[in-house]
């Protein structure tokens, strides 16, 4: 067994939401974990493909990134879910992890 130097280890209760909707185009499934772990980005779960980012308003403008990062293929589809990703998106000011 490789030696490794632990990061972190933590447990916590979370709050977790599921949202389900469907637009003109597609059908969306997310469940969104709301932690206070990753300076407070909630983890957004797409529960069709399993593919996941941390988000924080300001990755809401990287509209490639969004794309790329749950396989979108349509601008009209990545600017719905830039509108759900902002209403789930708590409001409190996120603090850079890395700089």
């Amino acid at each position: 067994m490789r030696i490794f130097e632990k990061l972190y280890d933590e447990f916590e209760n979370v709050k977790v939401r599921f949202v389900g909707f469907a637009t003109d185009q597609a059908r969306y499934d997310f469940g969104i974990v709301y932690t206070n772990m990753f300076f407070g980005k909630p983890l957004f779960v797409c529960m069709q493909t399993g593919r996941s980012a941390l988000l924080e308003p300001r990755d809401l403008e990287d509209t490639d990134y969004l794309m790329k990062t749950f396989r979108i293929q349509d601008e009209q589809q990545v600017a719905d879910l830039v509108e759900f990703f902002q209403e789930a998106l708590p409001t409190a000011p996120f603090e850079p992890q890395y700089e």
